[in-house]
C-alpha cells in the first residue's frame, strides 16, 4: 500500500504524489504513515527546499478510504491521520499543492495548511464532514470562518456544499485557478522549483513569521476537532451513514 504514494526527488523538490487511481487516491493508514514519514524525514533534509503534493491530472483524491477508515477508525491523536496533520503543520520548508479533479474531506482542508496551491478550474472540493455524522477537522472550523466569514463557512462545513477550482482561487484557498489538469501540474512543479532558487533560511524564517501569530491557536483547535471527531466516528449517526456510503460505493 505504501507504493500508493509516490517520492520522487529533483534536486532540491520532494514530490509526494498519490497514486491509488482505482480508489480515486482515496486515503488509507498506511497510506497517512507513508505521508507523514515523507513529510518529517524531508523536513530534517537540508538538501530538500520545498515539497509538492499532488495526484494525478485527473483527481487529487477522494478523502479518506471508508472501508479502511470503519475497519480501524483513528482511536487518539497518535493514529496515522493525526501524525500527518502534525507533520504537515510543523513542516518547515515551503508546501506547495496541485488538485485537479476530486478533492474531498481532507483532500480540501489539507490545502488550508499548503504554502501556494494550484487547482484546475474544474477541480470539485468539498468537506461533506456533517454529511457523514463528523465534525470539520484539520483546522478548518477555525481557518475558514476567518477566511470566508460565518456564513460562506457554515454553507461549506455545515451543509457540506461543494465548490469549484474557480471559486476556491477567488475565495483565496488556492493560489491560482489554471486551465486543466496538466497545467495545474506543471503550474505548481514551476513554482515548487523556484524555491531552490531563494536562500533557504530566509524561505523558512518568512514562512514561520507568517504563521505565528495564530499557530498555537491553530494547534488547540486541531487536538479539539480531533477529539471531537473520533467520539463522533463511534456515534450511532457517524457509523450509520459511513455505513450507508460504503453500501452505495
Amino acid at each position: 500500500m505504501t507504493d500508493a504514494i509516490e517520492l520522487h526527488r529533483e534536486g532540491g523538490l520532494l514530490t509526494l504524489r498519490l497514486n491509488r487511481p482505482d480508489k480515486k487516491n482515496a486515503l488509507t493508514r498506511a497510506m497517512y504513515s507513508r505521508l507523514a514519514q515523507a513529510l518529517a524525514e524531508a523536513d530534517a533534509d537540508p538538501q530538500i527546499n520545498a515539497l509538492l503534493i499532488c495526484g494525478s491530472s485527473e483527481c487529487f483524491t477522494a478523502g479518506n478510504d471508508i472501508a479502511d477508515f470503519l475497519e480501524q477508525p483513528p482511536k487518539d491523536l497518535d493514529s496515522p491521520v493525526f501524525q500527518f496533520m502534525r507533520n504537515l503543520l510543523d513542516c518547515r520548508k515551503p508546501v506547495v499543492a496541485a488538485v485537479a479533479g476530486a478533492a474531498v474531506g481532507i483532500g480540501t482542508t489539507l490545502l488550508l495548511h499548503c504554502d501556494l496551491v494550484y487547482v484546475s478550474r474544474d477541480a470539485r472540493l468539498r468537506m461533506p464532514f456533517v454529511n457523514l455524522g463528523l465534525c470539520p477537522e484539520f483546522g478548518s472550523s477555525l481557518i475558514l470562518p476567518r477566511l470566508l466569514g460565518r456564513a460562506k463557512a457554515a454553507e461549506l462545513l455545515l451543509l457540506g456544499e461543494g465548490f469549484s477550482g474557480e471559486q476556491a482561487a477567488a475565495w483565496g484557498i488556492a493560489t491560482a485557478a489554471l486551465g486543466d489538469g496538466a497545467a495545474t501540474l506543471a503550474k505548481a512543479r514551476e513554482a515548487a522549483l523556484r524555491f531552490s532558487q531563494l536562500a533557504p533560511d530566509a524561505v523558512q524564517v518568512s514562512k514561520r513569521l507568517m504563521r505565528a501569530p495564530d499557530l498555537e491557536l491553530l494547534r488547540q483547535v486541531i487536538e479539539q476537532e480531533g477529539v471531537e471527531f473520533t467520539r463522533r466516528l463511534q456515534s450511532p449517526e457517524a457509523i450509520a451513514a459511513l455505513s450507508g456510503f460504503l453500501a452505495k460505493a
